[in-house]
């Protein structure tokens, strides 16, 4: 059965439709991008509550912090390369150190962006948010999620930073899939391994789930881990008791992302083998979207081969459960 193609980035747009219709003090700020984000769905509806501000990431961003005085909610949306680095110092002591309410939207985040490469493929920016304090970080998996998403951060108060793509990526969930902001979601069970993903690696560990099941006999719990921060560190703590090795999946550096926030878990509370498969402290490059995964090793083949690691490294040690 054919899977289903959407955009990440539309069902941002759509959700700011819908919020422009629900709540009168939803504003959108953009810098000189409003297809590319999709916001372009609210200027169209909502032209006296939208603000283009060209190529100035920075002073939007402070922009935004002074709407949020105003009783406004300002969402911002801009690539994620230009959110998290260029705009880095604006969010950090306007938006968080005050715990302002701005919502950021960074678009074109992991390898998947394709051509634009390495200065427009965001792999920093889980690191970099979550170690703000205040700011909470949401990547969802495919556009349902990421239109619940969105909707979720608008009525939670303080600092959101909401990561999409830009290529059409497999519909995992649908309309009527929970989603609970800082609440993990199974999306198949089991007690051999567990492993965790967010974001398009939500799909690639689904499809890895049903390798290690028809060709090992072994049955993976797959985690869709939406929310990065806050994070559920309950589902964690059960996956490593119950299956005793985890594998982690992100289109992220391997430094400062899901895989080391699971790990610092696991090290404080129950220790078990974590393998990870994300950016190995490496820049991308331009190229198609499908070709980078597989070039970079962020693929089910990828996620199926770590567990078998891990796996192994759990009944090296005496299985761990």
């Amino acid at each position: 059965m054919p899977v289903q193609m959407k955009k990440t980035r539309e069902g941002f747009g759509h959700a700011l439709a819908e919020l422009g219709e629900t709540n009168p003090n939803v504003v959108v700020l953009v810098g000189d991008l409003a297809s590319s984000t999709m916001v372009h769905f609210f200027a169209q509806k909502f032209p006296q509550r939208f603000f283009q501000m060209g190529v100035a990431e920075q002073n939007m961003s402070n922009v935004a912090a002074g709407l949020s005085l105003t009783g406004k909610i300002p969402f911002f949306a801009t690539y994620g390369a230009f959110a998290a680095c260029r705009d880095l110092d604006m969010i950090r002591v306007t938006t968080c150190y005050s715990n302002l309410n701005v919502k950021i939207g960074g678009a074109h985040g992991g390898i998947s962006v394709g051509p634009d490469g390495a200065t427009h493929q965001a792999l920093e920016e889980f690191a970099i948010m979550r170690s703000l304090p205040n700011m909470k970080v949401v990547c969802p998996c495919d556009y349902w999620e990421t239109k619940k998403a969105t909707l979720a951060i608008a009525e939670i108060w303080g600092p959101c930073y909401l990561r999409m793509g830009r290529e059409d990526v497999p519909v995992v969930t649908d309309e009527n899939t929970p989603f609970e902001f800082g609440k993990a979601l199974v999306m198949r069970e089991g007690k051999d391994l567990a492993i965790i993903g967010c974001g398009i690696m939500v799909y690639e560990a689904l499809e890895a789930a049903e390798v290690l099941a028809r060709e090992d006999r072994v049955e993976a719990r797959v985690i869709n881990m939406h929310t990065l921060k806050p994070l559920d560190e309950g589902i964690i703590i059960q996956a490593a008791r119950d299956c005793g090795s985890l594998v982690t999946a992100e289109e992220h550096q391997i430094y400062g992302g899901l895989g080391a926030a699971v790990a610092q878990v696991t090290a404080w509370y129950h220790p078990v083998p974590v393998e990870m498969v994300a950016m190995w402290d490496r820049f991308g490059q331009s190229g198609k979207p499908e070709e980078l995964l597989v070039a970079f090793g962020m693929k089910s083949t990828n996620i199926v081969e770590k567990a078998r690691k891990a796996l192994r490294r759990r009944d090296h040690r005496g299985n761990g459960k």
